[in-house]
């Protein structure tokens, strides 16, 4: 067995593929095909099985199967002998993998990646897993015996194979798009749901259940708006707790911002390590409307950082952002990040580093494997009695040492990055920049979320205006999804009310008159994951349950509602409506599955306030928006706008400013006087969100 370098090996098809993922494998002996008729014709031909093998860039153990059995020069000739292998990933082919995923998670009861699924040249899946070891051990089957015994039953049992692939697509069409029983769309459904998320929260150290943990931003985001309709302070108090445990945690990024993918464990210390695009962006608007609730600044703290990071490490030149950083630097997980006593001593001097180390939790055994991962056990009021010095003082000093680490960290090999865009991913992270922007005045962020509009728009629409999913080095590639649509209107209705640019609100509607002609199911309701012109795969999907990003019907019909009224567009609203009617059976009995479309029925239940502030130039305007976005009103849509704005919009009929700057308040076409006096504005806005103050 050897294993000759991979600069010293011909270049396989990966190597024409735009994925940073896909090109990492290029130089594999595995003799590599992308997603695509060329690998299924030739299965056909030489009548092979496939072997797919899906994964993305910043996966750990997509890392450690690669090194183990794909550069493995013996395993890689068993599999060009008698396999057709076809490496996919995931976030450039999310259809493939939601398909080929049901399939492992129905034969190992688990999913996850790498995954690794055996498929007839007619793409019928007939084995699968996920990550195997190159041999067998720990109980766990080796991938080179999984390959010479799945070859002897393609050989010497082919009826069995033919057999459980057909019985298996059965099974996964089943699971496709699935129909639930009709329910009533009803305030009782959300508090339901409030209720279950309370009991199955970690009343300690928050989140939802044990090890791993993962953020569950949308279920956050029940749980505030829970509290706000039905005064449930426990639905509050763990919202609030969890995104603090968070903030302290490991899994957020003290020196460089942003969170990790996960913890490892139940109290947040150990994450796992890549930094996910989406993870930021849904993190953003729960910590949005926590600072919004509490007033506690240091929510508005975690979002500064959060965004500051993506402005830093992951937007492009062109105004996009960047899907991933990797959890691995040279080839260990978590290196970049950590640190030990000595060296922050050796940065810092001893006075600031013993500070440094005895605020963030840093030991001379160090918390994982030796080192140390920044985190704040303790509050700053706390440490700042016990070093016996002025809280502002503390925190001054605290955020000297973090921009001095920052620095010498950057001086570290970075983690990898995956620099493709895609469309839905930016929609969310441009949604979270508009609404910061406004909640936190705060213009730069305007101005990102503005850029990615602009990009998105203009780089990432095929000819006839139908948007794309993926875009790398100049190319735009693959037909959009829905939640890529879904994702994408959001972000341009928020980036609207950010800017008052109404071309971003007739790009939405464009958008959703396409995703309503070529997703939506005119039979049972609801949207259909790919489009009715799409490739064709084994099944058609529909994405309803939310996973780590939110569904793309919940997203759709959140997104649809908002720009339903904008645009006083009732056949928006009522695909919107259509579309939680199919989801309704689903929002009650599996609420924590559904948290995104759990928003959008409370927004859809009201009150869902519509707020125009008419700007007369006087600088009260200003004034008027600060108690408007100062407030927790979750389902406003809200526009602004100006003396020389001619815009048609229905929304501003007879809305136009006179002498002075008005606020108007409307609720389902009944509007209240509009007003002038700031004292009163802030009582009906006050009145909206729950308060008299």
């Amino acid at each position: 067995m050897s294993h000759a370098s991979p600069h010293d090996r011909p270049a396989n098809r990966l190597a024409q593929e735009t994925s940073p993922y896909l090109l990492q494998h290029a130089h594999n002996p595995v003799d590599w095909h992308p997603w695509g008729d060329e690998a299924f014709a030739k299965a056909a031909a030489e009548n092979k099985p496939i072997f797919l093998s899906v994964g993305y860039s910043a996966c750990h153990w997509c890392h450690v199967m690669e090194r183990e059995s794909f550069e493995n020069e013996g395993i890689a000739a068993y599999l060009n002998e008698h396999y057709v292998s076809i490496k996919v990933d995931r976030e450039e082919r999310p259809d493939v993998d939601q398909i080929y995923m049901s399939a492992v998670q129905l034969i190992t009861r688990r999913g996850g990646w790498p995954m690794s699924v055996f498929l007839t040249p007619e793409k019928k899946p007939f084995y699968g897993g996920t990550y195997w070891p190159p041999t067998s051990r720990m109980g766990m089957p080796g991938f080179r015996d999984i390959l010479v015994k799945l070859h002897d039953y393609w050989v010497n049992k082919r009826d069995e194979v033919e057999n459980s692939a057909d019985q298996l697509v059965g099974a996964i069409d089943d699971l496709a798009a699935p129909e639930f029983v009709s329910a009533e769309l009803n305030p009782e459904t959300i508090q339901q749901a409030t209720a279950a998320l309370v009991q199955s929260a970690d009343r300690v150290h928050g989140g939802f259940g044990g090890a791993p943990k993962f953020p569950h931003a949308m279920d956050i985001r029940v749980l505030l708006r829970g509290w706000k309709r039905f005064g449930d302070d426990n639905a509050l108090q763990t919202a609030l707790l969890t995104l603090s445990k968070m903030a302290h945690g490991g899994i957020y990024d003290h020196l460089g911002g942003g969170f990790h993918r996960y913890s490892t464990d139940a109290f947040w210390l150990v994450p796992h390590f890549e930094k996910m695009l989406y993870d930021n962006a849904l993190l953003v608007p729960a910590y949005l409307e926590a600072f919004q609730i509490s007033r506690d600044a240091g929510y508005a703290t975690v979002v500064r950082e959060t965004l500051d990071y993506v402005l830093r490490e992951m937007t492009a030149p062109e105004g996009g952002f960047y899907s991933t950083q990797d959890a691995d630097s040279e080839g260990v997980e978590g290196k970049f990040f950590v640190w030990t006593e000595k060296e922050i001593l050796e940065v810092l001097g001893p006075l600031d580093g013993e500070l440094f180390n005895d605020c963030y939790d840093v030991s001379p055994r160090g918390n994982w494997e030796g080192h140390s991962i920044l985190n704040r056990p303790r509050g700053w009021s706390e440490l700042a009695a016990l070093h016996g010095m002025p809280l502002e003082d503390l925190e001054a000093r605290l955020k000297g040492s973090r921009e001095t680490l920052l620095r010498v960290r950057g001086e570290r090999v970075w983690p990898g990055r995956d620099d493709k865009i895609l469309s839905g991913w930016n929609g969310m992270m441009i949604a979270a920049f508009a609404q910061a922007s406004l909640v936190l005045d705060e213009p730069r962020y305007r101005e990102a979320a503005v850029k990615g509009c602009e990009f998105v728009l203009g780089q990432m629409r095929d000819g006839a205006g139908r948007l794309l999913h993926s875009w790398k080095e100049g190319r735009a590639r693959f037909a959009a999804y829905l939640d890529d649509y879904a994702c994408l209107i959001d972000g341009l209705v928020e980036t609207f009310q950010a800017s008052g640019r109404v071309d971003f609100l007739d790009a939405a509607q464009q958008l959703a008159e396409d995703a309503i002609e070529h997703f939506a199911d005119k039979e049972q309701g609801g949207f259909f994951y790919t489009a009715n012109d799409h490739e064709q795969l084994i099944t058609r999907t529909k994405d309803s349950q939310d996973n780590a990003t939110p569904s793309g019907n919940g997203m759709m019909a959140t997104a649809l509602l908002k720009l339903a009224r904008l645009t006083s567009r009732a056949d928006l609203e009522e695909s919107a409506v259509r579309t939680l009617d199919y989801l309704s059976g689903l929002l009650a009995e599996h609420p924590r599955a559904a948290g995104q479309a759990l928003i959008a029925l409370d927004a859809l239940l009201g009150p869902s306030p519509e707020i125009v502030i008419s700007d007369a130039g006087d600088g009260l305007a200003d004034q008027l928006a600060r108690k408007v976005w100062d407030a927790f009103l979750p389902n406003k849509v809200y526009a602004r706008r100006s003396k020389s704005d001619a815009s048609t919009l229905e929304l501003f009929a007879g809305k136009e400013s006179g002498a002075t700057s008005q606020l108007f308040l409307c609720d389902r076409g009944a509007c209240q006087t509009p007003v002038s006096d700031l004292a009163e504005a802030e009582l009906k806005i006050g009145t909206l969100a729950g308060h008299s103050s």
